[in-house]
């Protein structure tokens, strides 16, 4: 039995815009189906809503356990990820990817998996880097691997990185993009793929372990796939462990938290700077805890401990003056 084919697109800042523009230039009788993830995390969405006006196809968040039609486009709910199985989407509440849920890598590497040369991966306008590694599945199970033009893209990290690190076949503006869409889902085109590069072992696995787990990779799975690498989830505080042979780097912990080299740099700057913040106002409190210390050793003619307790609130002042310092530094740079 014949597939269909699928393209599946994954934006994030930016990408209303450039959902608009690229959705309402393919026709009402576009011959694939289209799956969305836009980073919109748990709040309420409206962006089947807006989009829809301009698109000829219907428009619609995705429903749990129903059929991928050509000609629809079905865009991931708040909080949920978007897979594919078997021609059936599947919404999963699993562990966030990238600091995200929605995240792109999952829906991208599903359809990698199920649609093999029929599935299309775009990466739209967006930052940081999620979709690369999907992008990778993506064109490793010998799909077509299009990014939008960074010059274009009101972001153009997540289109930048896609094309640092995987054998994209077309590089364009959108008006460019959904005619290669156009032209890549025509009944006649029957042009000849490349042989697909070899699947990795890690894209299986992962893939596998989202319907077998829901998201939860075991800890077995991980030893097969992964090295501890010695840095702790900033999500969930398990440890991490660096999936093998991948480029960028790829870690994932056993509960199923993954985020790529960049995405983690960035997690671990936020938390040390909320570790920082919490650590001055812990200065504070204790520098005001030791000023009526000392307060109430003056009211019982305790003057040698006053003195000492307004002589540590003093030099915590100072620290608390140093940390506050490096602080508004680094947000200045």
């Amino acid at each position: 039995m014949s597939i269909n084919k699928v393209v599946v697109i994954g934006t994030s800042v930016g990408g209303m815009n450039a959902l608009q523009r690229l959705l309402g230039r393919l026709p009402p009788d576009f011959p694939a189906a289209v799956l969305v993830v836009m980073h919109i995390g748990s709040h309420y969405s409206v962006l089947p809503m807006i989009l829809k006006r301009g698109v000829g196809m219907p428009l619609r968040h995705a429903e749990d356990n129903e059929s991928v039609q050509p000609g629809t486009v079905l865009i991931a709910p708040p909080d949920h990820h978007m897979l594919v199985e078997d021609g059936l989407i599947r919404l999963s509440h699993g562990a966030k990817e990238n600091f995200a849920r929605p995240a792109i890598d999952p829906l991208f590497r599903c359809a990698a998996v199920y649609y093999r040369e029929n599935a299309i991966g775009v990466i739209l306008t967006g930052v940081l880097d999620d979709g690369t590694i999907g992008l990778q599945a993506v064109k490793a199970y010998g799909g077509v691997a299009l990014v939008q033009d960074p010059d274009e893209a009101d972001e153009p990290e997540m289109p930048r990185s896609a094309l640092q690190y995987v054998p994209v076949d077309d590089c364009m503006p959108l008006d460019g993009l959904a005619q290669r869409l156009i032209e890549l889902t025509a009944p006649e085109n029957t042009a000849q793929r490349p042989e697909p590069m070899a699947a990795a072992e890690w894209d299986r696995t992962e893939v596998q372990s989202h319907f077998a787990l829901r998201q939860r990779t075991d800890i077995d799975i991980l030893g097969r796939i992964a090295t501890p690498a010695g840095i702790a989830c900033p999500e969930c505080h398990g440890g991490l462990w660096q999936v093998n042979g991948v480029s960028p780097l790829q870690f994932r912990c056993h509960t199923g938290h993954s985020y790529t080299e960049q995405t983690l740099f960035n997690g671990q700057e936020s938390a040390i700077e909320e570790a920082m913040w919490a650590a001055l106002r812990a200065l504070h409190e204790k520098q005001m805890l030791l000023k009526r210390l000392a307060a109430s050793a003056k009211q019982t003619g305790r003057e040698h401990a006053a003195e000492e307790h307004e002589a540590s609130a003093r030099a915590l002042a100072n620290y608390a003056e140093t940390l506050r310092s490096i602080l508004t530094g680094r947000q200045r740079k």
